[in-house]
């Protein structure tokens, strides 16, 4: 279920730009995020920090992209989320000696400080590089291909988030006797 609601925008926005193009699209997406946030809400009765800003970029950015009848501002929203994504992280992590992760699910996986430092860092490489690579696709190809990419770029976090299962599945500590 959580699956659903976690894809349910992207998918309904390729609906859209498919049937109508990028602005009715856009709307779409909008309003899909709006009620995406409004069921985790009320599944957990809280919105992560991360969460917060995706609502905020997506309203932002779609309305720019509504008002002013421009394209690039919806197209460039996913690099300036997932810069923003990159500077917090490193600079809780370098600057404030914060492990961001650490605090967000410490209390969930009993993990080593060397392994949450490095778990931040892939983090903050993978935000840096989903941001290069959205930045890039939104500058040098048509709005068709920036679409297709969104749609078929979430291999991309899929496999990210694989990876991540696969190497703290090998540090978590066993709490049996």
């Amino acid at each position: 279920m959580r699956l659903l609601i976690d894809f349910f925008p992207i998918v309904l926005f390729f609906v859209a730009y498919q049937w109508h193009g990028i602005y009715a699209a856009t709307a779409v997406l909008m309003a899909a995020t709006v009620l995406q946030m409004g069921l985790i809400y009320a599944i957990d009765r809280r919105l992560q920090t991360v969460q917060k800003a995706t609502l905020a970029l997506v309203l932002v950015f779609g309305a720019l992209t509504l008002v002013l009848q421009d394209e690039r501002f919806i197209k460039w929203k996913p690099t300036v989320l997932y810069g923003a994504m990159a500077l917090a992280l490193a600079a809780a992590l370098w600057g404030w000696k914060k492990n961001v992760l650490q605090l967000l699910l410490g209390s969930q996986l009993r993990l080593p400080p060397p392994v949450w430092a490095r778990l931040t860092q892939a983090w903050i490489g993978y935000c840096l590089f989903m941001a290069v690579l959205n930045g890039y696709v939104a500058a040098y190809f048509s709005t068709d291909a920036w679409v297709d990419f969104k749609l078929w770029g979430y291999v991309f976090p899929v496999l990210f988030l694989v990876g991540q299962g696969v190497y703290v599945a090998r540090h978590l500590k066993d709490d049996t006797p």
